[in-house]
């Protein structure tokens, strides 16, 4: 220790107080941006909160201490925003408490992608290129967050945007990554306005006036969208239960049949109402219904289905079994008595005097929770991390099943059936939306993280997803928060967190695609092309032979 002191530099006052002037700028462009999502009400936050950030950002010079200053930064973002990610309640498992902290401290790290690529932005083109590259660096780094077995594209700048409902308009066809583009652009036009202004005491109104002409072009096409489209007159009417449950209890044996009660207790009350589709939530009974082994339960829902003449759409774990071995897919496992079988997070369907159910199986699956990452490729990370509620080994879904009502209330009716997560991938609702779905249904859990902002942001982030397609977005979750939103974002009606409940609302179906659904890949691709240029074009700088050739 000693002789860690003895070579250390000490600073001057100057460089002291620069630094701590830097530290405080960081904290406060972080701080910005974790105020600005749900379910804090300041989403104007995060036009201003890069301006602290890029005034310290352009002072760096080494790759070492961008990276520092931008984990630094990141960290009190992440901290405002994902703290609840680890439950932190009294009956949370071991491994969510776990991978919350992990999330926590490495989250900001996969960040320091976008400031490596600022870097060698920087030595191949100049510090003033670089900045105006800054955005598309951004995005390409949220679109390749979303890709990888680690994907967790929760804090995609254009999430922190849905209580500003004239702002988001435009999403039907930039997308949630348009909308990031803008948001960096504004504050990167902001900061060049004021960069000068401690030397100069001028700001450069040129910058300053783009920036508010962005703001008005999205804020008008938003009043515009808003006032001209037409919400379809076409509606079906849909019971949402939320029936409250532990999500930690409800696994152990022995209250399967109080569960059901329960469900088809709160599903006559909304059927009473006048609800012709019924929708539980993810995980709805914590059984394999259609395995064989709780027949008279799935005979139970099958007949109050049919004596009722209503569509059920529920969330339910479902398990294959394969006896021989070549009709086996790849990521197979085995029981302890050498069967092989596959077992999803998915959607089942049940439709009136009809035997048949139809299925989906969950592909968005939740790193670590409900998937390991890579364990198709090494299968002993599978020991590792083993969830109390038995959830943590589900296979990976591989198809995007869109759901077929037949004749209910004489409609054409296709939905999308979506799983939890699988609501923050735009491109992948996108998808559902592509394959015909009228209607996109949200089957989730978010019980598991108590009463903290993850419930409020996951709603949120399905108003996105109704805005990008124009479709409704109705959500069922176990303990709220449930809800109806209508094509053009706006929550039509929605519970209470925690609360045993039941709402049922007329939904309409909107046919038709968006540019944004048939396109969804314009905006993060050409980031992305942007990003590889950038990489190439440093490397080709730093081959030996250009150094032979100046010298």
């Amino acid at each position: 220790m000693n002789f860690l002191k003895r070579n250390k530099i000490p600073l001057l006052p100057e460089q002291r107080k620069e630094r701590n002037t830097n530290l405080v700028l960081g904290a406060l462009s972080g701080i910005m941006l974790g105020l600005s999502y749900p379910p804090i009400p300041l989403p104007f936050l995060v036009f201003f909160a890069f301006i602290p950030y890029f005034f310290v950002l352009e002072k760096k010079e080494t790759l070492a201490s961008i990276n520092r200053f931008t984990y630094f930064t990141l960290f009190f973002f992440n901290i405002i925003t994902l703290y609840w990610i680890g439950s932190w309640t009294k009956e949370a498992d071991k491994f969510l408490m776990i991978s919350g902290v992990a999330l926590l401290v490495f989250n900001p790290l996969f960040y320091l992608i976008v400031s490596t690529l600022y870097y060698f932005s920087r030595k191949s083109f100049g510090k003033k290129i670089a900045l105006y590259l800054f955005p598309f660096y951004w995005v390409s780094f949220e679109f390749l967050y979303s890709l990888t077995d680690l994907r967790f594209p929760w804090l995609t700048l254009g999430n922190s945007l849905p209580y500003l409902n004239h702002m988001i308009q435009i999403a039907d066809i930039v997308g949630v990554y348009g909308l990031s583009l803008i948001i960096l652009f504004v504050n990167l036009l902001l900061y060049l306005a004021l960069k000068d202004i401690a030397a100069t005491k001028k700001i450069n109104w040129s910058f300053g006036i783009t920036s508010l002409v962005i703001i008005i072009l999205v804020l008008t096409y938003g009043i515009i969208r808003e006032d001209s489209f037409k919400v379809s007159d076409t509606k079906v009417k849909v019971g949402l239960i939320q029936p409250n449950l532990d999500p930690w209890d409800k696994w152990q044996d022995g209250n399967l049949d109080k569960q059901l009660d329960l469900y088809l207790d709160l599903s006559q009350r909304a059927i009473d109402k006048g609800a012709k589709l019924i929708i539980w939530p993810e995980s709805a009974l914590p059984v394999y219904l259609l395995s064989g082994n709780h027949d008279i339960e799935a005979a139970r829902i099958r007949n109050f289905v049919s004596s009722k003449n209503i569509f059920l759409m529920t969330g339910m774990p479902d398990i294959n079994f394969y006896f021989n071995k070549a009709e086996a897919p790849k990521d197979a496992k085995k029981t302890p008595n050498g069967y092989l079988y596959t077992s999803y997070n998915s959607i089942l369907l049940f439709s009136p005097h009809n035997f048949n159910v139809q299925k989906y199986g969950k592909i968005k699956l939740v790193p670590f929770g409900e998937h390991v990452p890579f364990v198709e490729e090494l299968p002993f990370l599978g020991d590792f991390i083993k969830w109390q509620v038995g959830i943590s080994s589900w296979n990976v879904g591989t198809q995007q099943t869109v759901f077929d009502f037949n004749d209910l209330n004489s409609l054409r009716l296709k939905a999308a059936g979506v799983v939890c997560i699988e609501s923050i991938y735009p491109e992948f609702v996108a998808g559902f939306v592509e394959e015909g779905a009228d209607l996109i249904v949200v089957v989730t859990n978010d019980s598991w993280y108590g009463y903290s902002s993850g419930p409020f942001q996951h709603k949120e982030i399905s108003v996105l997803r109704a805005v990008e397609n124009r479709k409704s977005v109705v959500r069922a979750a176990n303990g709220g928060i449930s809800c109806i939103i209508d094509p053009l974002g706006r929550t039509i009606s929605e519970t209470k967190l925690f609360t045993r409940d039941f709402l049922v609302g007329d939904v309409s179906i909107q046919h038709g695609l968006t540019f944004y659904s048939q396109h969804p890949y314009i905006f993060p691709l050409l980031a992305s092309f942007v990003s590889v240029l950038t990489v190439l074009f440093f490397i080709y700088k730093k081959l030996p032979f250009r150094k032979k050739k100046k010298s």
